[in-house]
């Protein structure tokens, strides 16, 4: 199964304070191990909202674009995982593992499991499963 592992943003992710040398090398190994253990599919840190925009649909043709910062930092996004994993457990145990070396305290990650195209049923017709299949393919070397 596929997971997405987010990492929620903090004061100083949301303004720009980059993580110490020590944090930043702690986490290249947990990512190394990752990699090692065939868990990590993608990773990435995120920069702050006070650089980010949001698009806001309003009804079918009217969209607002909204400039960042945003609110309510332990509700935003400051990095994310993707993950192959047997199961949740699995996951579970291995963001335990990760490193928390600039103080992440009662900072939360949360897991959520990745849709996968057999999840859909019926609603997702031979032509439409077809055209999505070429579409990875076309994209799995983007990353």
């Amino acid at each position: 199964m596929r997971v997405m592992v987010i990492v929620t943003a903090n004061k100083d992710s949301e303004n720009s304070v980059l993580p110490s040398e020590k944090a930043l090398t702690n986490m290249m190994k947990y990512n190394e191990e990752l990699v090692r253990a065939g868990i990590m599919l993608a990773g990435e840190g995120l920069h702050p909202t006070s650089k980010a925009k949001r698009v806001r649909f309003d009804d079918m043709t009217k969209r607002t674009v909204i400039d960042g910062p945003f609110t309510e930092a332990k509700e935003l996004v400051a990095g994310f995982w993707l993950w192959q994993v047997k199961s949740m457990d699995e996951a579970v145990e291995w963001v335990k593992r990760m490193p928390c070396d600039d103080g992440a305290n009662g900072e939360e990650v949360e897991i959520r499991p990745v849709f996968e195209v057999d999840e859909f049923g019926e609603n997702l017709t031979p032509e439409t499963r077809a055209r999505e299949a070429e579409l990875r393919r076309i994209t799995s070397g983007a990353l």
